[in-house]
């Protein structure tokens, strides 16, 4: 450990490339839904990760004509404007070849004989890299980090073995976070795959109709009606409702923040961005909280466990369930469901109604949904036997979903109380090791 050597990024074993900036950087015209490499945007790449789920692409012949900026295996990507410090590492579990970084982004690439490619991202993860680029950052009105300040970021460098070992221990916690990720992507998936097929498209009772075989167990397939209504257009003895109707919608507001008798008092606080980064739509903490006092401010006062959320401004979309008791800000529209239908039912509705929601949506700033024009939004609502059912056979997936989450975080935890002490060499491989054992 006393032969552990501080170097900054300019003398470290490294190269640290920009983007291309030429003039053959792609103009809006150029971006595509679907193509040959995908060109990062500043949403591609968060604090836990990538995130694809808003991508766009260039064609190969642009690609072609671009000169830097084109990611390799194992390369970490930094943002360096607007949003300054996400990162992401660029592993064999991204599913795109190639892909080339924005402008607002700088590739670091190790020179794997002398620093471990896992190492030097979990060292950009970690609290010294950021608490360093926070330093150079203040008083920044436009945050921007330019290569030259890069270069002055300080790294540890154990030799490569340690580099090694420690990125192995840390990275199988990483491994089984983003295990989790996926399972709860595919556990997500399937509860929006019934509700469509149940609530969307009729599946059961079509296929009676067509007189296809049943695909559902007997109790639960012989719940669903044998015919359409020519009226409705729906099962015989379903009925189409609103969205006001069958759940308490309220929005919130925000305390005075100049008065401190508001603020940190432990009760949680909600904005839509602690919605913006969540991985799966469970809310288990929040970023700030309020007193008593704050929350007399706010009429919807505080919220039960299992309220759903969505973001009705700047953007409209965000959802989520909370699984603790909250307060939100004017940026919701909360629903408290009371009534017949579950919270886990509404969560699906919205993601599968968010094209009605957005085109009820005004504003000539920014788009925002109103609770007025909220209310009155169609929902199918199904006999009682079979919304208890679809509860039945959904809550399962959801709960798994949020133990997953819970999981997440306490793995997440332990990473990050584990990284500086592994790096600074306070804390031996093989006590680490234990550790991490230990929890998974």
């Amino acid at each position: 450990m006393s032969k552990w050597k501080k170097v900054t990024f300019k003398n470290a074993p490294l190269e640290i490339i920009d983007g291309d900036r030429g003039t053959n950087y792609p103009k809006q015209s150029d971006f595509l839904t679907s193509g040959y490499c995908l060109f990062l945007n500043a949403g591609n790449v968060t604090r836990e990760g990538f995130s694809f789920s808003n991508c766009t692409f260039i064609s190969q012949e642009k690609d072609s004509i671009l000169r830097k900026g084109k990611l390799k295996k194992y390369d970490t990507i930094l943002t360096t404007r607007g949003t300054v410090g996400n990162v992401a590492f660029f592993d064999d579990s991204v599913q795109f070849k190639n892909i080339r970084i924005n402008s607002g982004m700088v590739i670091l690439r190790p020179k794997p004989e002398n620093l471990d490619p896992r190492y030097l991202y979990l060292f950009v993860r970690s609290a010294d890299f950021q608490e360093q680029l926070l330093a150079m950052l203040s008083g920044s009105a436009q945050p921007q980090l330019p290569i030259r300040d890069i270069n002055q970021i300080v790294i540890s460098l154990p030799p490569l073995p340690e580099q090694k070992a420690i990125a192995h221990i840390l990275g199988s916690l990483d491994d089984k976070i983003e295990l989790n990720r996926r399972m709860n992507e595919t556990l997500e998936a399937m509860a929006r795959a019934i509700f469509k097929d149940w609530f969307v498209d009729f599946g059961p009772t079509r296929a009676k109709i067509e007189g296809r075989a049943p695909y559902l167990p007997e109790p639960i397939w012989s719940l669903f009606p044998d015919a359409i209504d020519p009226l409705s257009g729906l099962p015989v003895g379903w009925e189409v409702s609103t969205i006001g109707e069958e759940v308490k919608v309220v929005g919130g507001s925000t305390p005075n923040t100049k008065n401190p008798n508001f603020w940190n008092g432990g009760i949680p606080w909600v904005t839509p961005k602690d919605l913006s980064n969540l991985n799966t739509p469970v809310l288990l903490e929040t970023a700030r909280t309020i007193t008593k006092d704050g929350l007399a401010k706010i009429s919807s006062g505080l919220l039960p466990v299992g309220t759903v959320l969505l973001s009705s401004r700047a953007p409209v979309g965000y959802l989520a369930i909370s699984e603790i008791p909250i307060a939100v800000n004017q940026g919701f529209i909360a629903m408290v469901c009371e009534r017949r239908l579950s919270n886990i039912f509404i969560l699906l509705w919205a993601k599968e109604n968010m094209d009605v929601i957005i085109q009820n949506a005004n504003g000539s700033t920014f788009q925002e949904i109103s609770k007025r024009n909220f209310r009155p939004i169609n929902v199918v609502v199904a006999s009682p036997q079979v919304l208890d059912n679809f509860h039945q056979n959904i809550c399962p997936l959801y709960q798994r979903i949020v133990s997953n989450e819970i999981e997440s975080r306490t793995l997440a935890e332990l990473r990050d109380r584990l990284l500086p002490k592994l790096m600074s060499g306070q804390i031996r491989v093989k006590d680490a090791e234990k550790l991490v054992e230990e929890v998974l």
